[in-house]
């Protein structure tokens, strides 16, 4: 790389974004052929929250079973070395160990009683599919406005790790409203830190594609069959 190229110029990062659309050409072919070798499950019953538990989990304080019911306005934990797997709505969601989430319900006048208007991570470890959705994630050190994607997260008290796997987001730290940015993905393609304080225009990181192995493509591929979807680099 040209030494004259400063690490956060525009001209860097048009070369990084070519390098990951180069990767992404490369490794497409082996994506397709990992999605072909996916067995799907059926799509969740309308009926039916939850997927899979393990380990413990929790649903505005009670312990949660294959017939809790999970909606807006729900607060949800999990246990230590534990995952749930449910669905509201349309919306699919795999969360890990030692999480609280609060889910937030669109404004009152909506018709349907399963439209997300956020979600509120106060710690642990989300993956999150949606379509065609305005709708907003937060963390203690940032805000994510979700336009219909698949995202995974790790909220701490002072940093958030955010990859948008596929879509487009705007990303924005909580403690500084200059540091914000539009993140477009289509596989992977720019996860981040985003930090709670920092100087102003600096909160928001690249971070290395494998620095957050926490979450697959076959986590993906589960979490949109469960309502009747194929995430875009699988088509």
């Amino acid at each position: 790389m040209n030494a004259d190229i400063e690490c956060g110029s525009p001209q860097r990062r048009r070369l990084l974004q070519g390098f990951a659309a180069g990767v992404l050409t490369v490794l497409l072919p082996a994506v397709k052929a990992i999605a072909a070798t996916f067995t799907p499950p059926p799509r969740l019953p309308a009926t039916q929250s939850v997927y899979r538990v393990r380990g413990k989990a929790w649903v505005n304080g009670k312990r949660v079973d294959a017939n809790t019911r999970i909606g807006p306005n729900d607060t949800v934990k999990t246990g230590r070395n534990s995952e749930l797997v449910f669905v509201v709505g349309d919306h699919a969601m795999i969360l890990r160990g030692r999480s609280h989430l609060v889910i937030e319900p669109k404004e009152a006048n909506e018709v349907s009683s399963l439209l997300i208007g956020g979600l509120r991570l106060f710690a642990g470890k989300l993956l999150s599919v949606s379509r065609n959705k305005g709708m907003r994630i937060e963390t203690p050190s940032a805000t994510i406005g979700i336009r219909g994607t698949g995202v995974y997260l790790e909220a701490g008290p002072d940093k958030t790790y955010f990859c948008n796997c596929y879509g487009e987001v705007d990303v924005e730290a909580n403690g500084d409203a200059t540091s914000n940015e539009t993140v477009v993905s289509t596989h992977h393609d720019k996860p981040l830190y985003i930090y709670g304080q920092g100087r102003p225009g600096h909160c928001i990181h690249d971070a290395n594609r494998l620095a957050r192995p926490n979450h697959s493509d076959d986590e993906l591929l589960l979490a949109e069959a469960l309502v009747g979807r194929v995430p875009p680099f699988a088509m």
